[in-house]
């Protein structure tokens, strides 16, 4: 008999893990405790803009006309608990409020309300991000407070999933890691995946404790990478040298690899900074913080990068007070080809600079809407021309495609003034110069 999954938690992990284990040919219910989610989610609309989420959402959710009616959502835990025979959790995991570690009170909540309802034998399978350790203690709530009690087992199978590339990422994994304790589990979950793997996606079984670890590890890896070619950006600044070149020459050995190693203002998002911190509270827990002080560094590279974009732009704009100064902030995004202004380094610089008294405007493709709600006080205008418009600097701070293909010589021609600061090393200096911009960017020569 086909198996039956339910995703519990429908925000961006769950909606794209729901979607995609319909895609996949399972009949699939989502839940959520919030009905405007479950409504939008009904209509085959998304809370969040995700390139090719909708398309598929519309594909499979019933009751939209021509869909394969795979894709279901509710609000009751009891109805989740009777259809599914896999269970996966994945509601978030964010920062405490003041201070590194992790909240897991939408976990331990999730848990809490599946669990009682679970009278047959069942598959929970955890994706959210969470401290090492979590996975046993759960596994133990779950034999507690679970009638079918032993029945039901746990599994931990961390996701993976870059924001832009969400779809693909859980249609084609690089990777499937699965944490479990029985051959059983084991068994489900390559019944689940078998898609994926028969195309070639690795499949690495191991325990609770190193599942939890692969998704902190990978994303304590990715920061290091980005802060150290920032950190190489501060030494390029202050010898003369090039960071763009420098990256290039140092990627081409495979050790070390050409991703990740752009310098800019650095990372931000809903995952890589409240990740590092909660892997660094945790190890200190543990008994292991000296293992993870670099991380204490890698944030603190980060963080300084932002406050590094607001002086560099100052001191092109004469060195001295931004008040009567008009500046333009090309992104609001933390990345391109995602709505999410979570921890955004964009947003960052463009209030630094307003709190100290310049005129900011921002235009951002998609991530608009969202920076409004975060940052209400700054100015928002509705075309990149538009924000350039009297500009007396320009910041490119995230690397849409959009902002590479603008054309500097039309831009010109709005603004006050010709500067243009790139925070993310993604425009072509020799352009920009061509059509009479003065260009700056984070570790190369002015000129």
């Amino acid at each position: 008999m086909a198996l039956k999954i339910t995703v519990i938690g429908t925000g961006y992990l769950g909606a794209t893990h729901a979607a995609a284990m319909a895609e996949l040919g399972f009949e699939v219910l989502g839940l959520d405790v919030v009905p405007e989610k479950i409504e939008m989610l009904q209509r085959g609309e998304v809370p969040m803009y995700e390139p090719g989420l909708e398309e598929l959402l519309r594909k499979h959710v019933a009751g939209i006309e021509g869909s394969s009616g795979r894709l279901r959502f509710t609000m009751d835990f009891a109805e989740a608990a009777a259809f599914g025979d896999v269970h996966f959790v994945c509601v978030n995991t964010p920062q405490k409020h003041g201070e590194y570690a992790c909240d897991m009170s939408y976990v331990d909540s999730a848990f809490a309300s599946l669990a009682p309802h679970l009278t047959a034998p069942a598959l929970v399978v955890g994706k959210s991000t969470v401290p090492v350790g979590s996975a046993d203690r759960l596994a133990r709530t779950l034999t507690e407070l679970a009638p079918a009690g032993e029945e039901v087992e746990l599994a931990w199978n961390p996701e993976f999933l870059r924001e832009g590339f969400a779809v693909q990422d859980t249609l084609h994994p690089d990777r499937i890691v699965v944490g479990v304790r029985s051959e059983r589990a084991e068994k489900l979950l390559r019944e689940v995946y078998a898609t994926p793997v028969s195309d070639g996606s690795p499949f690495v079984v191991t325990d609770f404790p190193t599942a939890e670890l692969v998704k902190t590890a990978a994303n304590s890896f990715l920061a290091t990478k980005i802060s150290f070619i920032n950190a190489m950006a501060e030494v390029c600044e202050a010898a003369g040298g090039d960071v763009v070149k420098l990256a290039e020459a140092i990627g081409y050995d495979d050790r070390i690899g050409k991703k990740f190693l752009r310098a800019g203002i650095g990372f931000g998002g809903g995952c890589l900074p409240k990740d590092i911190r909660a892997f660094m509270a945790r190890a200190g827990e543990l008994g292991a913080d000296q293992a993870l002080t670099f991380l204490r560094e890698i944030d603190s590279i980060n963080m300084r990068r932002r406050g590094q974009m607001v002086e560099m732009t100052r001191e092109a704009l004469g060195g001295g007070s931004f008040l009567g100064k008009r500046i333009a902030v090309l992104g609001a995004t933390f990345k391109p080809d995602s709505d999410d202004v979570r921890d955004s380094p964009a947003l960052n610089v463009a209030g630094q600079i307003h709190l100290q008294g310049g005129q900011v405007t921002v235009y951002d493709p998609k991530g608009m809407h969202n920076a409004r709600r975060l940052f209400p006080t700054l100015g928002y205008a509705e075309t990149a021309v538009e924000a350039v418009r009297g500009a007396h600097a320009v910041l490119h701070l995230t690397e849409w495609r959009e902002f590479r293909e603008l054309d500097p010589a039309s831009l010109g021609e709005v603004a006050t003034d010709r500067i243009v600061l790139d925070g993310r090393n993604a425009l072509d200096p020799a352009v920009w110069r061509a059509a009479g911009w003065t260009y700056r960017a984070m570790g190369r020569p002015a000129a």
